[in-house]
């Protein structure tokens, strides 16, 4: 019996490889607003032909991260603060209301797995900054999920995605990393106890928080993180040899 031939990939499956590479390069601050690229220089990268990049960074465009032109080819869209701020206010909205929803059900809520990754000792925190981005979405989203309405859940897996790259820049300071853990600690255990008031009000202030990053935003602060990032690599492929 002979071997069996390797499948080839689809085009389709090359063209979703491409774009989490891309965008994750975004989010990784690997690509910075106003940084140019090519379709080649991505194919070359990735090791694909031009056509599932194409198709790629089109999809990308469509989302709002990149944007092309006629004489300067790819580039990363500079950051829109207004619609980070509104989406921020919106995040707001979701979030009052869904505690409120948790604190008032007439069953408990099921936080266990959240204390266990935030009513931790100082010694247990995590320190890298995108565990701590993922875990920090997770937080949200739990707890927004706990409101039990489909919807409001929707739109804030929506707004999640659309601020991302802002959160990631947020967990690049180590100082923002303890404040995020005293915080959630704070609303959790005033979750639990079903104080729907006082969870609100350190909601609030909690996101008010993460949202004045976005107004203190700088090229400097990007190409700081962006060095962080690549230090944090180098140390892991150390680490990993």
């Amino acid at each position: 019996m002979g071997q069996a031939r390797p499948s080839k990939v689809s085009p389709a499956n090359l063209a979703t490889t491409v774009y989490d590479r891309v965008k994750r390069d975004v989010f990784e601050f690997r690509l910075l607003p106003g940084d140019r690229f090519s379709e080649n220089e991505v194919a070359q990268r990735i090791g694909v032909s031009r056509t599932p990049v194409r198709e790629a960074l089109y999809r990308l465009e469509h989302e709002g991260y990149i944007q092309v032109s006629a004489r300067s080819g790819w580039s990363v869209k500079p950051f829109d603060f207004e619609c980070f701020e509104n989406l921020y206010d919106l995040r707001i909205v979701l979030e009052i209301a869904a505690v409120r929803r948790v604190c008032d059900a007439s069953v408990k809520p099921e936080l266990e797995a959240l204390g266990d990754a935030w009513l931790v000792p100082a010694d247990k925190r995590l320190r890298d900054p995108e565990q701590v981005a993922n875990l920090d979405e997770e937080f949200h989203q739990r707890i927004v999920g706990l409101a039990g309405n489909s919807e409001m859940a929707r739109m804030h897996r929506d707004i999640t995605e659309r601020i991302r790259i802002i959160r990631r820049l947020d967990f690049t300071h180590p100082e923002r990393i303890e404040a995020t853990y005293d915080e959630h600690a704070q609303v959790l255990r005033a979750l639990m106890r079903r104080r729907g008031d006082q969870a609100a009000l350190l909601m609030r202030s909690h996101i008010e928080s993460s949202k004045a990053v976005v107004r203190n935003i700088t090229l400097h602060r990007l190409h700081t993180a962006r060095l962080r990032t690549q230090l944090g690599t180098g140390e892991k492929r150390a680490r990993s040899a």
